[in-house]
C-alpha cells in the first residue's frame, strides 16, 4: 500500500477532480461502475492530498474529501510552489495536470500556452530539484511535439521535453481526448444539436481515440505504485477510433437530437474558427484547434501492458448520460463523492 503524500497541481479541473476523489478513496465521481479488471480498489492511500490551483474557490467541492487540502499556486510565485512541493516530503509524489486549449497567437506559441505548458513545468521541475522531491507524473498530450502543427502541441511538446530532461523520476502521460459525464467534449456536441438545426463541422474526418476519464485516472494511479513506469512515456486512449463526424453524430443520437452534419471545406472551417474564437464566455473552437486536428489523435501502438488498463468504451459510458437517462444520477454520484 502506497502512503506517500501527493500534490496534484491543477487538481480542481475535470481530470484532477476525479483523480483527487479516487486518491481520497471516494466512489467514482463518474457515477459509472468501475470495471474490476481495470479499476480495482486502489492500492494507494495517501496520508495527505494537496490540491494546487490558481483560485482556491475552484476547489471547494474537494475540501470535504478526507485528507484533502487546497493551496493557491500562482505561476509567478516560486515560494508558494516550493512550500507546496516541499510539504509532500522527499518521498512524496507531484502530479501536474495543468493545460489550456485556447490562447493568443504567437510564434512558436502564445503567452497563455507558454505559461501553462512550458513555464509552469519548468518551475515545477526547478522546485522539485530545490526541495529534493524526486517523483513527478506529468500530463502531456497525444501528438505533443516541439515541432508540431499547432501552438497547443508545440507548447505541450516543449513542456514534456523540460520534464524528460529534468533528471527527476518522471513519468509522462499522453492521453487522447478525454470523455466523461461532466466533460466539455461530447456534452458540447450534444448541446449544439439541441439548439441548431444543422451542424457545420470543421475537420470532419479528423480521427480521435477518446478515453474515459476514470481510465486516465487509473493510469496515473498505476504509475504511482509501479516503479517500472519511471522514465516512461505512455499514450492513453480508448478501445476504438472515431472520426470527429462520427463522434458528433453519436452525441446527437444519444441525446435524442440527431442533426444533419455538414463537413466544411478548409477555407470555411478557418473562417468559422476565427469567429468562434471570439464567442462570449470564451472560445468554442479556434484556428489552433484546427491546426492540432491536422494530426490524427490516435495511439501509435496498443497501450503499454505496464498500465494494465482495459479501457471502457465510449458507448457504454455516454449513451445514457447524453440521453439524460442517468445524467442526474451520475452528477449526483459525483456530488455525493465529494461530500462524504
Amino acid at each position: 500500500m502506497l502512503t506517500s503524500n501527493v500534490l496534484v497541481i491543477g487538481g480542481a479541473g475535470f481530470i484532477g477532480s476525479h483523480l483527487v476523489s479516487r486518491l481520497a478513496g471516494a466512489a467514482s465521481a463518474s457515477g459509472v461502475p468501475r470495471n474490476p479488471a481495470t479499476n480495482p480498489d486502489s492500492p494507494i492511500a495517501p496520508e495527505r492530498i494537496l490540491v494546487g490551483t490558481r483560485h482556491a474557490e475552484h476547489a471547494q467541492h474537494l475540501l470535504l474529501l478526507p485528507r484533502v487540502e487546497v493551496c493557491e499556486l500562482g505561476l509567478a510565485d516560486a515560494a508558494a510552489l516550493d512550500d507546496a512541493i516541499g510539504s509532500v516530503g522527499m518521498d512524496g509524489i507531484v502530479v501536474n495536470l495543468v493545460g489550456v486549449l485556447h490562447g493568443d497567437r504567437g510564434d512558436p506559441y502564445g503567452p497563455q500556452f507558454a505559461a501553462a505548458h512550458v513555464d509552469l513545468p519548468r518551475q515545477i521541475v526547478a522546485s522539485c530539484q530545490r526541495t529534493g522531491v524526486r517523483r513527478l507524473i506529468h500530463m502531456s498530450a497525444l501528438g505533443a511535439d516541439p515541432q508540431g502543427p499547432s501552438m497547443y502541441l508545440r507548447s505541450k511538446g516543449e513542456g514534456e521535453r523540460v520534464v524528460r530532461e529534468s533528471g527527476l523520476d518522471w513519468t509522462v502521460m499522453r492521453p487522447s481526448v478525454v470523455f466523461g459525464p461532466d466533460d466539455h467534449f461530447l456534452n458540447l456536441f450534444a448541446q449544439m444539436q439541441q439548439m441548431a438545426p444543422v451542424v457545420p463541422l470543421a475537420c470532419a474526418q479528423a480521427r480521435f481515440q477518446p478515453v474515459f476519464v476514470m481510465d486516465v485516472v487509473e493510469a496515473f494511479l498505476r504509475a504511482m505504485v509501479n516503479p517500472a513506469t519511471v522514465g516512461q512515456v505512455y499514450e492513453v486512449g480508448g478501445p476504438q477510433v472515431y472520426t470527429l463526424e462520427e463522434l458528433v453524430r453519436f452525441a446527437g443520437r444519444a441525446s435524442g437530437h440527431p442533426r444533419p452534419v455538414i463537413a466544411l471545406p478548409d477555407a470555411l472551417a478557418r473562417v468559422q474558427a476565427a469567429v468562434l474564437e471570439h464567442m462570449p464566455g470564451g472560445p468554442v473552437m479556434s484556428r489552433d484547434n484546427l491546426d492540432s486536428m491536422r494530426l490524427d489523435n490516435v495511439l501509435h501502438a496498443p497501450m503499454s501492458a505496464e498500465l494494465g488498463l482495459e479501457p471502457s468504451s465510449l458507448e457504454s459510458v455516454m449513451t445514457d448520460v447524453l440521453g439524460g437517462r442517468n445524467r442526474e444520477a451520475a452528477l449526483q454520484a459525483m456530488r455525493e463523492s465529494v461530500h462524504r
